[in-house]
């Protein structure tokens, strides 16, 4: 009975997470990132790049921006005809924006990025014991299997599937498991593991990463009872996030720091 039990509560978990990843959409930019017009008329029309930057720095004065292009410019999609917000990407695949895109996945046939990156995470962690619970409970008959204790030969064929498939997949899944689990422990994307996001200093790999505990919040939310559940509890509404270079602007003590040496090195020879 315990067995089914625990069977039924990770195949029921496993259906959960992964319907969630399938049929929650990914989340586009709002309208206030959206060029207007009669700026999408004067943006087009103008044929020198560096008045085009100038246009788009114009209209993103406004909007909560900090990243940029590897040139400096503003991040703008041209087939979307929006700013991009921090951490936003277009999708060829699903053709529009997504905010925090990490990637197109062929397994749920999503985009995954900030509205179901959580629930892409808990698919993976429930699809990995799903594979060990199977391939735990089946070992023993592998075992009788190889003994010769088995007689039936259909039972042999029914064992050596089911334990060849569920270590398969339980190898491939703590692979790729394991990459996100870092990705999230840095507070990186799948692209920008890739490639660093370029900020007004230029590109920095750990410009989103807050220390472990608060990386896990950003995902996961607060509030630890919802985190092992396919409920939203990210943080934020994906169209900015906390920087570690302006959290430590905002710190006097961070801010004045190299200030400090400065002074420091000024006065040691008095």
């Amino acid at each position: 009975v315990a067995y089914l039990v625990i069977f039924h509560i990770l195949f029921v978990l496993f259906a959960w997470t992964y319907w969630k990843s399938i049929f929650t959409l990914p989340v586009q930019p709002g309208k206030k990132y959206h060029i207007s017009y009669a700026d999408q008329e004067r943006y087009e029309n103008e044929e020198r790049p560096e008045v085009q930057r100038q246009i788009l720095a114009e209209i993103a004065r406004k909007l909560p921006v900090y990243t940029r292009t590897g040139s400096g410019g503003i991040r703008f999609c041209d087939r979307c005809q929006l700013i991009k917000p921090d951490r936003c990407h277009h999708c060829s695949v699903c053709a529009i924006c997504v905010l925090k895109m990490d990637h197109h996945c062929p397994w749920v046939n999503n985009c995954i990025g900030f509205s179901n990156y959580k629930f892409f995470l808990l698919f993976l962690a429930y699809s990995l014991l799903y594979c060990l619970y199977i391939a735990a409970t089946v070992f023993k008959y592998f075992i009788k299997y190889w003994t010769g204790e088995l007689t039936n030969g259909r039972s042999k064929f029914h064992v050596l599937f089911l334990l060849f498939v569920a270590v398969m997949f339980f190898v491939s899944l703590m692979f790729l498991f394991g990459y996100h689990c870092w990705l999230v422990s840095r507070n990186r994307s799948t692209l920008e593991a890739f490639s660093a996001p370029v900020f007004q200093n230029g590109p920095d790999k750990n410009g989103f990463n807050l220390g472990f505990v608060k990386n896990l919040q950003q995902v996961f939310g607060e509030e630890k009872k919802l985190w092992l559940l396919p409920i939203a509890s990210s943080q934020g509404d994906g169209h900015f996030f906390p920087m570690r270079a302006l959290c430590e602007a905002q710190n006097p003590l961070l801010a004045n720091e190299e200030h400090w040496e400065d002074d420091g090195i000024e006065e040691e020879p008095h």
